[in-house]
């Protein structure tokens, strides 16, 4: 085992599910969120603050501060107490509150957003907050996880390259969206390959990333109510779009078999699991990420009520295997939608 002194020393790259047993179709799932930050936005906090670094844009004085549903605010969190700088996260209503509350352990201011921006929603209102404190003291330095190309090089240098060695036969990857971080990176890596790799995006239902309208999203990790400024579709060869509800399920349905995912877990494999049943042919080598691990979820994707009141009692329904097109299946159904970008 390795001896660390700093938190961000430490991150497990090479850990995957086979899930073939649950879903008949060959699926590798890479655990991302065996780490001190819990998912794999630590390598992009990782990057974009070393990045920062080098070009003397921080400074003892500074203090960090970011938008962000959850997951690379805790990653933020966790760096900025490592390296002794301030940070401040501005989230909105959506957050999970295991993870304000492990921001504010880790010694994080977090600002809330409840009030919606006229025009761009949460995320927009989050924006703004983040530009005025920006505009009112210039000791706060923004890396803007939704523009920094060092957000996508993370995962250009790290998470592709890590799979390609493992899994050199690769034929598809699905991957979830949100900033498209992972994605682009996993893409233009693989795009350079001495073989081809077929990307697919998993996004959920109600977000703008790939030109639909934007919609009621619960569920903090995946999506966004704009097009992210990171999305080149050019490298994108499907995307997969998944309802909250199949989510729900999905997730539920691993952790019946010991496998507790957090919701952008479940919205992969939901989708990977779709587009298995559609598309997958037998020899296939297939691989989804998992960004991360479900304790923050408690109170909301494995609490009974709060999925009730929300999504009724479908979403509750047992997970079926994906060749069963019973109502409420994994398999290919109306609310689970899929198209080329």
């Amino acid at each position: 085992m390795p001896v660390i002194t700093t938190p961000q020393s430490f991150n497990e790259e090479d850990l995957y599910v086979d899930l073939a047993p649950m879903l008949g179709h060959r699926l590798f799932l890479k655990c991302e969120g065996f780490n001190f930050a819990g998912s794999i936005k630590l390598k992009a906090a990782n990057e974009m603050v070393e990045s920062a670094e080098r070009r003397g844009i921080l400074s003892p004085d500074s203090i960090l501060v970011e938008s962000s549903s959850g997951n690379l605010g805790v990653a933020l969190s966790m760096i900025a107490a490592s390296k002794g700088y301030r940070f401040v996260c501005v989230t909105d209503s959506r957050c999970n509150l295991t993870t304000r509350l492990m921001m504010e352990a880790l010694g994080s201011q977090v600002h809330v957003v409840s009030d919606e921006h006229a025009t761009g929603g949460l995320l927009g209102a989050r924006l703004a907050h983040v530009r005025a404190l920006c505009a009112a003291d210039d000791r706060y330095v923004w890396l803007s996880q939704y523009t920094n190309a060092d957000n996508w090089k993370a995962h250009y240098f790290r998470t592709a390259p890590a799979i390609a060695r493992r899994f050199p036969r690769l034929d598809v990857m699905f991957i979830g969206v949100g900033t498209t971080g992972t994605l682009m990176g996993c893409a233009r890596w693989f795009r350079s390959w001495h073989r081809p790799v077929r990307i697919v995006a998993v996004d959920s239902i109600g977000s703008a990333i790939f030109g639909d309208p934007p919609g009621r999203r619960m569920i903090p990790g995946l999506g966004m109510s704009t097009r992210p400024p990171l999305l080149d579709e050019a490298y994108v060869d499907e995307a997969v779009r998944v309802d909250e509800a199949y989510t729900i399920r999905t997730c539920r349905s691993l952790a019946r078999r010991g496998f507790l995912f957090g919701g952008s877990t479940g919205t992969v494999v939901s989708g990977a699991a779709s587009w298995l049943a559609r598309h997958g042919t037998p020899g296939l080598t297939t691989v989804a990420i998992a960004p991360d691990l479900g304790e923050r979820y408690l109170d909301t994707v494995y609490q009974t009520n709060w999925v009730q009141a929300l999504y009724g009692d479908d979403a509750l329904a047992p997970e079926q295997r994906p060749d069963d097109t019973s109502p409420g299946s994994s398999a290919p159904s109306p609310r689970v939608t899929q198209g080329r970008t």
